[in-house]
């Protein structure tokens, strides 16, 4: 065994993300401007979000509405009261020099989320979703002197977020993927973000550490930030893994300290020392009430909750006897499972609308880099298609080809059908005149048919379809050539 392989199995990591959301609010968290991204730089933008002296902020309803939906979902207690608190620090794309967020008294708190990692499946806490706004952007690049200066576009700032902060329950960079991926497949089922990275919709931070298996103290921690793709969140964890194990491996010790990821170099490096609560002077935010919430609001909340992806799952194996793993696949996303459901409805056969969306559809949609939302194969006309196929109009190899048709041109299947000539021969009479046919033209195989090599009835099949430009029924053909050959 060698010695990084020893160091890896003698030590194990502690793993807790922070993980920020844009909320899906028409306006932000404390004021009336704007949240559309793409706007152009500093336009959407009053005197509250600059933060220019006298203006006061006022909470979006909306925005508390979308936090407890996702604290409901999340499986956490939502407090009856919660405060507002200023984080102080200074950047320059921070207006007001604090942040206004909330420390001590959470929206809410003590929740959950199943993930499942090589068949083990594994509960992961969720200390805190807390409300907050968002900062401004820092521009580094795209200007013909990036090299020299930075610009701030503050379009962002204000817009509502949630922060959701995981326990220090997670080991590896595979379950940390793994709780990532269902997290956000639950937000974008409640529809409360489009949990889009690239737009900075959802951004994650990772806290990680590394101790003796099976001690119970935890080592010093580092915050890794810069993490904006699922695949980068798992490079950058097994590079600090591996780093982190090394230096204290040799005796070392690890700086409590904020690093960034670097994609080209895939690697990470120091940014600053970590800052402590008390290095932000967090205090009460004096501008705003405390956060009262209702019974009534949060029952109203919980009654707005969609279908969520586990129940969802377990319903479909119940109710259309789907296969674990098809239940699963169908489920991790809501437009997926929406058209699933509507197609199986449609065409009353969902082990075969199960089949047809995992396997040819994603096929065509990912060919096309297309979402399923995107598809130009609509749920109906897919139905329809599938219908075809059960009453023997059409042939499953044939399908495949209309399929293609249709998501090239956007065109039902029974137009497919009509325009190519693609229906299915299934008259008994003409499928019994070609099967004489190719019987008579071929006495040496139907020697070694009758001789007992049975498997040349496949051939014969062949030779059918050929002749029909695979448009005969198979098993019409099989059944007609076997009375031929007696």
């Amino acid at each position: 065994m060698s010695a990084s392989v020893e160091a890896g199995t003698k030590y194990e990591a502690v793993i807790g993300l922070e993980v920020h959301l844009q909320l899906l609010t028409q306006s932000k968290i404390f004021c009336s401007c704007s949240t559309h991204f793409g706007d152009p730089p500093n336009s959407n933008v009053c005197p509250v979000c600059l933060g220019l002296p006298g203006a006061l902020p006022v909470l979006n309803r909306e925005a508390v509405t979308m936090a407890m939906k996702a604290a409901l979902a999340l499986n956490c207690v939502v407090n009856a009261h919660s405060r507002f608190a200023r984080k102080n620090y200074f950047y320059p794309d921070l207006p007001k020099g604090y942040q206004i967020s909330q420390y001590d008294e959470p929206l809410a708190e003590f929740g959950w989320v199943e993930i499942e990692v090589e068949k083990t499946k594994k509960r992961i806490g969720v200390t805190r979703v807390h409300l907050e706004e968002d900062a401004g952007k820092s521009v580094h690049e795209g200007f013909p002197d990036s090299d020299r200066k930075s610009y701030i576009d503050l379009n962002r700032s204000g817009v509502p977020l949630i922060e959701i902060v995981s326990e220090p329950d997670l080991r590896t960079p595979e379950e940390a993927y793994e709780y990532l991926t269902r997290l956000k497949t639950i937000l974008l089922y409640l529809e409360v973000s489009n949990c889009n990275m690239e737009e900075g919709s959802l951004r994650c931070d990772a806290n990680v550490s590394v101790r003796v298996a099976g001690a119970a103290a935890l080592g010093t921690k580092t915050e890794v930030k810069n993490l904006n793709s699922f695949r980068f969140l798992q490079k950058a964890l097994a590079y600090e893994i591996e780093r982190q194990i090394g230096i204290v491996d040799k005796g070392g010790s690890i700086p409590q300290e904020t690093r960034l990821w670097d994609s080209r170099e895939q690697r990470t490096y120091g940014m600053r020392s970590k800052e402590f609560a008390h290095d932000y002077r967090y205090f009460p935010e004096p501008d705003l009430l405390p956060l009262v919430i209702s019974a009534e609001w949060k029952e109203e909340a919980r009654r707005s909750l969609p279908e969520l992806p586990d129940n969802r799952r377990q319903r479909f194996i119940r109710e259309y006897a789907l296969p674990e793993y098809d239940a699963a696949q169908l489920t991790l996303s809501k437009y997926l499972a929406d058209y699933f459901e509507q197609v199986a409805q449609a065409s009353h056969e969902p082990k075969l609308a199960a089949n047809w969306v995992l396997s040819e559809l994603l096929y065509l949609l990912k060919e096309a880099n297309r979402e399923i939302s995107e598809s130009p194969v609509s749920a109906p006309h897919l139905a329809e298609l599938l219908s075809m196929i059960q009453k023997g109009a059409v042939s499953g190899k044939m399908a495949k080809e209309i399929l293609a048709e249709m998501f090239s041109t956007g065109k039902s299947a029974a137009e497919v059908v009509s325009e190519k000539g693609l229906a299915q021969i299934t008259d008994a009479g003409r499928i019994a005149m070609l099967a004489r046919q190719v019987v008579a033209a071929n006495p040496k195989q139907v020697e070694q048919y009758r001789n007992g090599k049975t498997a040349t009835l496949g051939w014969f099949v062949g030779q059918v379809m050929k002749a029909t430009g695979g448009q005969a029924n198979p098993q019409a053909v099989q059944e007609a050539l076997k009375k031929e050959l007696g």
